[in-house]
């Protein structure tokens, strides 16, 4: 199955621009993919404002959040891996999603089951 937080992610954001308010992304700056302004990293983490006013081209896609912007007069392509999101919410009230961030974490599939038959087999010992 495909991860339900890009589809969360999506919906949150409409339901910030629905009601006139300014979406804003915390993000996990230590994700190798993330290509973020540097400058405004603080302890790891970057908080965005992705206000269709702040952005241009800006795109939630299911792997990740592409955006240009301008940090310091500086154009800047802006890549925010989903895995790296770690809320998303309203600068005005708060209100919006944070993300547990171990649901991100890719586990090892199960191992494929043996040709081997677990049924105990009996023999006839003479």
């Amino acid at each position: 199955m495909t991860s339900l937080k890009p589809y969360l992610i999506r919906s949150i954001y409409d339901w910030i621009i629905d009601n006139d308010l300014t979406p804003y992304l915390l993000v996990d700056a230590e994700n190798s993919r993330a290509v973020l302004p540097v400058q405004l990293i603080e302890d790891g983490k970057i908080v965005l404002n992705i206000r269709p006013q702040a952005v241009h081209e800006l795109s939630l896609g299911n792997s990740e959040i592409f955006f240009k912007a301008r940090f310091s007069g500086q154009s800047m392509d802006v890549v925010v891996p989903i895995s790296a999101v770690m809320a998303i919410y309203a600068k005005e009230n708060g209100k919006g999603m944070i993300f547990d961030q171990e649901e991100d974490v890719i586990d090892e599939p199960p191992p494929p089951p043996s040709n081997k038959s677990t049924k105990p087999k009996l023999r006839l010992v003479k």
